[in-house]
């Protein structure tokens, strides 16, 4: 499975001097051998693999109020052990939103990040593939309630900098300098 982890980093190109850092760290940890799935929550291994999913609509992304992190977050979760990231989308987009997609229209990743994480759970490192789902901001919203407060569409303009991934903002100017 490093192997194809190690695809999928391959099909990114760094957006800025923050993702070739990001995109490097992930590379040598994906070669290293380390384990890269989570096994036991919250942290073990302390660093392991997540897939994040922004659904999209035009200048519009779908925001989730995850109880954990408390943050206004992108859908995501953990890459299960033997599973590929692609297939994490798949399954925890059913699992987060009630969307059903196939694992062949999820597109190679957008990005990726390499953050400590914040909230309940906090000092763990995600190592995170981004890939952007298309979303219609007209369709009725089901989401998870128990792991989530709420979800709500924002323009790209209006998002809670403040309590959001640090990152998402990078995430939104990568995916709109490549359409």
């Amino acid at each position: 499975m490093p192997q194809q982890l190690l695809s999928e980093l391959r099909k990114i190109r760094p957006f800025d001097d923050t993702e070739t850092e990001h995109l490097n760290d992930a590379i040598a940890w994906a070669e290293s051998g380390a384990k890269i799935y989570r096994v036991a929550k919250p942290a073990t291994p302390p660093k392991h693999l997540v897939a994040y999913f922004p659904v999209i609509d035009d200048d519009h992304i779908l925001l989730v109020d995850h109880k954990n992190a408390c943050l206004w977050l992108p859908t995501g979760g953990h890459v299960e052990q033997g599973e590929h990231a692609r297939d994490t989308v798949v399954r925890e987009l059913r699992e987060e939103l009630s969307l059903s997609v196939e694992p062949e229209q999820v597109g190679s990743p957008v990005m990726v990040t390499v953050a400590t994480t914040v909230g309940l759970t906090a000092g763990h490192v995600d190592v995170t593939l981004w890939y952007a789902i298309r979303g219609d901001r007209n369709s009725p919203i089901s989401f998870d309630q128990e792991e989530f407060h709420g979800a709500r569409w924002f323009k790209f303009s209006e998002l809670p900098l403040q309590r959001t991934d640090p990152n998402l903002q990078r995430f939104l100017c990568k995916l709109r300098a490549e359409t």
